[in-house]
């Protein structure tokens, strides 16, 4: 195997990371697992891990941490050749090829049919997961970017929540309704920094984050555009001020929970995290288009995957979990589509009647994209989790920070990220 550290490592935080060991039914095999999320997805998916336990006698150990700072301790036990059994890979893609390429995870083909079963697998969610054709990661729950709204203050301005035809520049007449309403939050939290948010954007345009080929599907001037586009709102007090986009680190900080923005971009299995910390009422809507005869620029993704390290010694037995994971209708009655909807057919309806009426307003909302979708882009390639998470952050931050202007920040990027891109290959 060859990967280090430097390579893998990606993104930042200091939050506290939860472990979690079921018990013991048997002495051998005990599988380990790592994963990212909130407390609510933790006691959710250890649930799943005890009830797996109970059915198999497989016993398994488990751990979550913060999404920043999971990405840099999975590199430093993979390089150290002490990855887990089962470890959780984002369902952008921009890891999954790093790691497969690397040798970080195993190739899943020969457990399909055996210890996998995908016979009513959504097939784009299983297509997802594969790198040069073969299979490393299984899709946990699709979902889509959007928009999550807090009704209560669009209310309180007399204000139309944002819609298929509401556009980036209404967001301005918008911003001018809360001001004479007297509303203290901004229209949104600032999305410059968001690889999603920049992505939909240029889909919107006929352009993409990435090409089929591995390299840059957009240029200085397009990221000058999107960089701009962001220092008008923030200028205009449409979306938040720079310090306090900088606080926000996971649902519990962003500003729209803590009463900062009335609005915020993000993808629709996170409706649920945000709406548990909130008692005003949340919906998920489409996020604005650059004109009405623009394409939406959505497409419905994978929103996580597991894979299974390569240096397991019990890739059967971790093969058998994600199956169970994913198609066992009572696990999943536990998850809630908490970490999106099932690709599996009977068990999307198998716990149809149990979801609650936040989760059941993001499968509508995702299934009911309609017009707005299109075809799904290539896997981000190699080098993409270092553009997408530090590269695209920190020029965010240069512009918001009034350090750099949006043309020399854009300058810069460009040229990191074809270098990251490079330096990956």
């Amino acid at each position: 195997m060859n990967m280090n550290r430097r390579q893998m490592l990606i993104g930042s935080s200091a939050l506290l990371a939860s472990s979690y060991i079921a018990p013991a039914l048997a002495q051998e095999p005990r599988l380990r697992m790592l994963f990212w999320g909130n407390q609510v997805r933790g006691d959710r998916t250890y649930k799943v891990i005890e009830l797996f336990g109970e059915k198999t006698g497989i016993p398994m150990t488990a751990e979550f941490l913060a999404f920043g700072d999971y990405w840099p301790k999975l590199a430093t036990q993979t390089a150290g050749g002490g990855a887990p059994d089962v470890v959780q890979m984002d369902g952008a893609g921009r890891y999954i090829t790093e790691y497969a390429n690397r040798g970080g995870i195993a190739p899943l083909d020969a457990f399909v049919g055996n210890e996998l079963d995908f016979s009513d697998f959504d097939q784009d969610q299983l297509d997802a997961g594969k790198v040069n054709g073969k299979l490393y990661a299984v899709s946990l729950g699709s979902n889509a970017f959007g928009m999550i709204v807090n009704t209560e203050v669009f209310a309180a301005a007399n204000v139309d929540i944002p819609g298929p035809n509401t556009t980036l520049d209404d967001l301005y007449d918008i911003g001018e309704a809360f001001k004479s309403a007297g509303i203290s939050q901004t229209v949104t939290d600032d999305r410059s920094g968001s690889w999603a948010g920049l992505e939909n954007w240029l889909r919107q345009q006929g352009k993409a984050l990435y090409t089929a080929d591995g390299a840059l599907g957009f240029d200085e001037a397009d990221m000058t555009g999107w960089l701009s586009l962001w220092k008008g709102y923030r200028d205009a007090g449409i979306c938040v001020a720079a310090d306090v986009q900088a606080m926000a680190d996971g649902p519990a900080t962003s500003p729209l929970i803590t009463g900062q923005s009335a609005s915020m971009a993000e993808f629709s299995n996170l409706l649920l995290a945000h709406q548990v910390l909130t008692t005003s009422p949340l919906i998920l809507t489409n996020f604005p288009r650059i004109a009405l005869d623009a394409p939406g620029g959505y497409y419905r993704r994978p929103s996580m995957f597991f894979s299974i390290s390569e240096n397991s010694a019990h890739k059967a037995e971790a093969a058998r979990f994600i199956n169970f994971f994913v198609n066992d209708v009572e696990a999943n009655k536990i998850l809630c589509a908490e970490r999106g909807i099932p690709a599996s057919a009977h068990v999307r309806e198998g716990i149809a009647d149990t979801l609650d009426e936040t989760t059941k307003a993001a499968v509508a909302y995702v299934g009911g994209l309609g017009p707005l979708l299109s075809p799904p882009p290539p896997q981000s390639p190699s080098g993409g989790g270092e553009i997408n998470e530090a590269l695209l952050s920190a020029a965010s931050q240069e512009v918001a920070f009034d350090t750099r202007s949006p043309e020399d920040a854009a300058t810069g990027f460009i040229a990191a990220a074809k270098e990251a891109l490079q330096r990956a290959r």
